[in-house]
């Protein structure tokens, strides 16, 4: 079990030192997506209500920001 977690952490760290602009492009999408949700009257839903996917993409964002100097 600790190989599979060290081989996990190992490659999404490869994967993120590779594109250095992955996660925070994946913030802004997330950001988009939640104002694109707030437009539509009708969805009620708790994710919209809750701003799930602007707070899921603010801390993608600042976890990408944070993570590209250490793996660069």
């Amino acid at each position: 079990m600790d190989d599979f977690i060290n081989r996990v952490v190992d490659k999404t760290g490869d994967f993120v030192a590779a594109r250095p602009g992955f996660l925070p492009l994946i913030a802004v999408v997330l950001i988009i997506v939640n104002f694109i949700l707030q437009i539509f009257p009708g969805a009620g839903y708790w994710i919209v209500d809750s701003n799930f996917f602007l707070h899921l993409g603010l801390i993608i964002g600042f976890l990408g920001l944070l993570l590209i100097r250490p793996l660069g």
